[in-house]
C-alpha cells in the first residue's frame, strides 16, 4: 500500500552541493588535529599507548599493555594504529597512528552520504508527484538528500573533539555508519551490501562493542523479515552469518567486556549530554520521526532509527556514556536529512541565524585570543592564558596562520551566500551550522593549536619529571598512576615503568605516586625528589621519589 508522503520537493530543490565545494569542507573538517600536535591526555593518549607497546615490542600483538597493565576490549584499533606506525616508519609514530584514523573518519562520512542516497532512492521516501510536473526527479532528490546528510554529521557538536582522536570509537564508528550502508544498499548493490554486513558486524565486535554488533544485529534481521523488498528478504542469511562472525571473533580478540555500570548520572544529566552531543541532528531526526511517522516501518527511516537507537540506550545503561553515543551520531543524521524536505521556513531561518552569531561570535574569540598570544592585545586575554596556561610561551606558524585566514574568508563567503537571496535546495538550512562548525575546528587546530597542545598534552608533566631525574635510571614504579600519565611516561619519556607492583614491592630505584590531601608523606623506604603537576592542571599532583639506600 503507498501510504501518502510528507515531503514536496520541487526540482529546483535540487541542486546538489558542487563536488568541489563538498570535497573541500570534509577536508577542513577531517584534516585539521592530524598534524602538528602530541598524543591528547585520557583515551586518546592512553589508545596510543597501547599501539606503541606493540609497535616498539614491549608487548604482544595479542596483549598490548601500558606499564604492565593489560589492554581491554577489542585489539583491531590497537592493530590498525601499529599497522600505522609499522607503514610509515618515516614519521613521528603518534601521526603514523593517526594517519589511519584519520582515514577512517573521512570513510565515515562518504558512507554516510551514500547511505542516504540509497535510502532515498527508496519508492517510499520519494516525494509527492505534482499534477503539473516540475516535482524532484529520483536521482537527483537523493543526491540533494545525502548532500544534506553530510552536512549534518559534520554539523554535530560532538563529532568534533571524540571524531579526531586515535581512540577505538573511530573503528566503532566505521562499522556502524558500514551497517547503516549495507542496508540501504540492499536493493541496489547486492554484493556490496553483503560484504559490508559481513565486515561491519565483526568490526564493531574487535573494537570492543560486540553487544552493539548483536542488538544491531537483531534489530536488522527483523526488519528484513518483515522487509517488502524481495532482495532484502534474501538478506537475512547474511545478517545471521555477521552475527556469528561478530560474536565468534569478539572472544580471541578480547571484545566481550561488561561495560554498564551504576552512575550518579541521572536520566536528565543523559537529555542534557544527548541535547548538545547530538546538534543539530537529534531535534532534525525528531522532526523526520514525526513528520514520516506513517512510514516508521520503511527502510528510509526505519534503518536510520534502529541503528540510532542502539548506541542512545546503551549511552543511557552506561552512565551518560558520550563515547558510546558517538555511535548515534551517523544514523541520526541519516535520519535528520529526512526533515529537510518537510522542513519550515522559519525553523530554517532560526537555525541559519544562530549558527551566524554562534559561529561568529566563535570565530572572533578565537582570533583576539590569537591578538593577544601574538602581540600583547588585548591585555586581559594574554593575562588569562598566563593564568591558565604557566609557562607557556606563544609560537607564530606561518601556514597556519594562512590556513586560519582562509578559513575565515570562506565562512565570510559562506554567510553572505546564504543570505544574500533566498535560496531553494533543500540542504540550505545545514550549510550554516556545518561550516560554522568546520571553521571553529579549522581556527583551533590553527590559530589555538600550540595552546591547545600545551594545555592538553602530558609533555609539559614528561619533562617536568625529567628534570627531577638523573639520566640514565633503571625504571619507575608507578603504581595507581591513570594510564595516560604512564603512556606518556613510557612513549614520551622513554623510561621504562611498572605499574603492576605496590611500592614495597617494586624492584625499580625510582618511583611516583599521585599526592593525596590525607596522605602527603612519601611511603616508608621512599624520599621525595620532588613534586610535579601539569602546569594547566589545579589538581593532579604527583610525588616523584628515589628509593633510600
Amino acid at each position: 500500500m503507498n501510504l501518502p508522503t510528507p515531503a514536496v520537493v520541487a526540482e529546483r530543490s535540487t541542486h546538489p552541493i558542487p563536488r568541489w565545494a563538498l570535497l573541500l569542507l570534509c577536508g577542513a573538517y577531517v584534516l585539521p588535529g592530524l598534524f602538528g600536535r602530541d598524543p591528547w591526555r585520557n583515551a586518546d593518549l592512553t589508545a596510543f599507548g597501547y599501539i606503541a607497546s606493540i609497535a616498539q615490542g614491549h608487548a604482544s600483538w595479542l596483549q598490548p599493555a601500558i606499564a604492565g597493565l593489560p589492554a581491554d576490549g577489542g585489539l583491531l584499533p590497537y592493530w590498525v594504529g601499529t599497522l600505522g606506525i609499522k607503514l610509515l616508519p618515516f614519521l613521528e609514530p603518534s601521526l603514523a597512528a593517526r594517519i589511519p584514523f584519520g582515514l577512517m573518519l573521512a570513510a565515515v562520512l562518504a558512507l554516510a552520504w551514500y547511505s542516504c542516497l540509497h535510502l532515498a532512492r527508496t519508492e517510499a521516501a520519494q516525494p509527492v508527484a505534482f499534477a503539473f510536473g516540475g516535482e524532484a526527479h529520483a536521482v537527483d532528490y537523493a543526491r540533494a538528500m545525502a548532500d544534506g546528510c553530510l552536512l549534518a554529521l559534520i554539523a554535530c557538536i560532538g563529532l568534533l573533539r571524540l571524531g579526531h582522536e586515535t581512540t577505538p570509537e573511530i573503528l566503532q564508528l566505521l562499522g556502524i555508519t558500514l551497517f547503516v550502508y549495507s542496508l540501504a544498499a540492499v536493493p541496489f548493490r547486492r554484493w556490496k551490501s553483503r560484504a559490508a554486513m559481513l565486515v561491519a558486524l565483526p568490526v564493531l565486535a574487535t573494537s570492543g562493542a560486540p553487544a552493539v554488533a548483536l542488538a544491531l544485529a537483531v534489530g536488522a534481521a527483523w526488519l528484513s523479515y518483515r522487509s517488502t523488498y524481495e532482495d532484502a528478504r534474501k538478506f537475512l542469511p547474511w545478517i545471521l552469518a555477521a552475527m556469528a562472525l561478530a560474536a565468534l571473533v569478539a572472544w580471541p580478540m578480547h571484545g566481550w567486556a561488561w561495560r554498564v555500570r551504576a552512575s550518579g548520572r541521572s536520566l536528565l544529566d543523559w537529555a542534557r549530554l544527548v541535547g548538545w552531543f547530538c546538534w543539530p541532528a537529534w531535534p532534525l531526526a525528531l522532526w523526520s520521526a514525526w513528520r514520516w511517522r506513517s512510514h516508521l516501518m520503511r527502510r528510509h527511516i526505519a534503518v536510520p532509527l534502529l541503528a540510532s537507537v542502539v548506541p542512545l540506550l546503551c549511552s543511557l545503561l552506561m552512565g551518560a556514556d558520550d563515547r558510546a553515543l558517538l555511535l548515534a551520531l551517523p544514523p541520526l543524521a541519516v535520519l535528520a536529512s529526512f526533515a529537510l524536505p518537510t522542513f519550515q521556513r522559519s525553523a530554517s531561518a532560526l537555525l541559519d541565524w544562530f549558527s551566524v552569531f554562534f559561529f561568529s561570535a566563535g570565530a572572533i574569540f578565537l582570533w583576539l585570543y590569537y591578538s593577544a598570544l601574538q602581540l600583547g592585545w588585548p591585555p586581559k586575554f594574554l593575562a588569562n592564558v598566563r593564568r591558565l596556561a604557566q609557562g607557556y610561551e606563544p609560537e607564530f606558524g606561518l601556514l597556519t596562520f594562512i590556513l586560519a585566514i582562509l578559513g575565515t574568508l570562506a565562512w565570510i563567503w559562506l554567510v553572505r551566500w546564504r543570505t544574500a537571496r533566498h535560496r531553494h535546495a533543500i540542504w540550505k538550512s545545514l550549510a550554516l551550522p556545518a561550516g560554522g562548525v568546520a571553521l571553529a575546528w579549522m581556527l583551533s587546530m590553527t590559530l589555538g593549536l600550540h595552546p591547545l597542545n600545551y594545555a592538553r598534552s602530558n609533555k609539559p608533566l614528561v619533562d617536568r619529571v625529567a628534570a627531577q631525574l638523573p639520566p640514565g635510571i633503571d625504571c619507575i614504579a608507578a603504581p595507581g598512576l591513570p594510564l595516560h600519565v604512564l603512556a606518556a611516561l613510557e612513549f614520551q619519556g622513554n623510561w621504562s615503568v611498572d605499574a603492576t607492583r605496590e611500592l614495597s614491592q617494586a624492584r625499580c630505584s625510582y618511583g611516583m605516586a599521585v599526592q593525596a590531601e590525607n596522605t602527603p608523606a612519601p611511603p616508608t623506604g621512599w624520599r621525595v625528589l620532588g613534586v610535579v603537576r601539569r602546569p594547566t592542571d589545579r589538581f593532579g599532583t604527583y610525588l616523584v621519589m628515589q628509593r633510600d639506600r
